[in-house]
Order: C-alpha cells, then structure tokens, then sequence
C-alpha cells in the first residue's frame, strides 16, 4: 500500500494525496511534497489492525459554534470546517487530531481515534462519528459494517486544540475486538496513588 501513494491536485487546487489508481485519500501532503506512507505509522498499533470500512460523502455544511457562538463557515486553506474551528485545531505531522470518544450518559471512555478535518466535518454535519484510517488512510464510519453505531451527542475541543471528545450513545461494542470498550480488559499494573 505504501508505493501505491501519491500526491494530486483535488479540486479547488487544494493538493491531497490519492492511491495509485487514482482514488481519493484525502491526507494532507506532508512537507517536502510527501504523501504518508504505510510504513510511516506503528505496525501492531491498535488502529493499524482495526477493521474499518469507507464512510460516505459528507454532507454539505451549514456552519458551526465554538462555545456557543456561531463561528464563519468560510474554509481556511481547503478546510471543509469553520474558519474559527479550523484555525483552533492543532493537528500532528499528518494533519490528524486526537478523538476521545464517550459514552455521553455513563462516561465510559469507549475508544481514540483519529480524525482530520475531513472526518470532523462528515461527524459534525452528519449526527454519527467519522474517523481517518491511519492503516488503510481511508475514512470510515463506525458501525456502517458492524452496526455498532456511534451517534454523536455533542463534541468538545480541549484548551489546547489538539483532543476532540467526541460524546456518544454507542449502539452494541465500541471495540473490534466485542468488547464494550477499547480499555476493557486491558489493564496495566500500576502503583495506586493516595491523596492526603
């Protein structure tokens, strides 16, 4: 998969990496011309063998809020986001953004993925949650194969811009592998604190 990365002009000029065959990723190039590579990520990571299938188009979008006010709905650079969320965002090398996703009633902490704007634009307009393919660099929608849907409740950005919370009502399992959340039985032994 990895040879089969270049770069391509999308429309509007916006340069963006695609397949070989001529198919859209959608990354960002990486400085210096690049595009990601397969060999460019962790192997074994937990999103490197995940199963995750395409998401469809996104919905056009209709504006946005930060913190309660509207914000402009012009993109910055190709941004498919609001100015002011675009601009707020800080994303990795690759253009990704940390997403914690939440089950909104009981706070379970389900999963992390990943998303760019792309994928936060396709969860904010479309009321379930897209995330970006660091392993296959697609994006895929949860649950569009499995049916354990994520519908989005709400989303924050931490004070930093660099963590979404993506809260939740998680239909059936948050992880690939069934269980209820990524972290379940998964612990690491650890020396407990004791506050004073």
């Amino acid at each position: 998969m990895g040879t089969g990365i270049a770069a391509a002009t999308a429309p509007g000029g916006t340069i963006r990496c695609r397949t070989a065959a001529g198919g859209p990723i959608g990354d960002p190039v990486l400085s210096g011309g690049t595009c990601p590579q397969a060999g460019d990520r962790p192997e074994g990571t937990r999103l490197d063998l995940m199963s995750e299938q395409p998401a469809s188009a996104p919905s056009p979008i209709n504006g946005s809020a930060i913190n309660g006010s509207a914000v402009d709905s012009s993109p910055v650079s190709g941004s498919p986001l609001p100015a002011g969320l675009a601009d707020a965002l800080k994303r990795d090398s690759a253009g990704l953004v940390a997403a914690i996703v939440q089950q909104f009633d009981t706070h379970e902490v389900l999963m992390l993925g990943w998303m760019d704007d792309e994928a936060l634009h396709r969860t904010l307009t479309s009321g379930r949650v897209t995330f970006y393919s660091r392993s296959r660099q697609e994006y895929w929608r949860k649950g569009d194969t499995s049916g354990h849907v994520q519908w989005v409740k709400s989303l924050a950005m931490d004070c930093d811009g660099d963590a979404l919370l993506v809260r939740v009502d998680q239909v059936g399992a948050a992880c690939h592998t069934g269980t209820r959340t990524c972290f379940d039985g998964r612990e690491l032994d650890a020396v407990v604190g004791h506050g004073g």
